[in-house]
């Protein structure tokens, strides 16, 4: 599929929608990457397919009459801006139009928070693309992944770069995380928080 054409001065997507995650086969499961795995579903439900550009994986796609584009940036978790930056730029896309999607330890799994701006609450992903644009008011699509229970000697690093277990039931949370970016694209944040948060 083409890059669609950019207008002079306006961006010629609704929605540019950036899953976060550590590239390779080794993190592929894991709950740091519910970012990627949420952009993935999106792509596989709508026909999207991946080519590489802006130091990342990119699909254009269209929902209806909104064109939107996912972004998988390939430079780690820490360095997603410098894949970010790049995308913004070519579309001209609004801090408003952005939305970045990620795992949030602070929320319990199966949680979803929609939010515009905040916080970057330690995460490396949101501080590099706050730095690279210069903000961190772009939207946010927040996933639960919880923390370490009780008993469970693993640190909050090494627990989500690991699986979620079985009985967290991922394939479901990111199918609501998906309904939630479409519920972004048709009805805007306030309603999207009413119904997901």
């Amino acid at each position: 599929m083409p890059l669609f054409r950019r207008g002079e001065h306006a961006s010629t997507l609704d929605l540019l929608v950036v899953g976060l995650g550590n590239p390779g086969r080794r993190h592929e499961r894991d709950r740091h990457n519910a970012g990627f795995m949420v952009v993935d579903e999106l792509a596989r439900r709508h026909g999207g397919s991946f080519k590489g550009k802006f130091s990342g994986h990119l699909a254009e796609l269209r929902i209806g009459d909104r064109r939107l584009a996912l972004l998988k940036p390939d430079t780690y978790m820490n360095e997603s801006g410098r894949s970010v930056q790049p995308a913004t730029a070519f579309y001209k896309t609004p801090l408003e139009s952005l939305l970045v999607v990620h795992d949030e330890v602070d929320l319990d799994v199966g949680r979803l928070q929609a939010r515009l701006g905040g916080g970057l609450a330690g995460h490396n992903g949101l501080r590099s693309i706050a730095g690279r644009l210069g903000s961190p008011e772009f939207l946010r699509l927040r996933v639960g992944v919880g923390r370490p229970g009780r008993g469970d000697p693993r640190d909050v690093a090494d627990f989500v770069l690991a699986p979620f277990a079985p009985e967290e039931d991922a394939e479901a949370l990111i199918g609501r995380a998906a309904d939630a970016v479409v519920s972004l694209l048709d009805v805007g944040l306030d309603e999207t928080q009413r119904r997901f948060n």
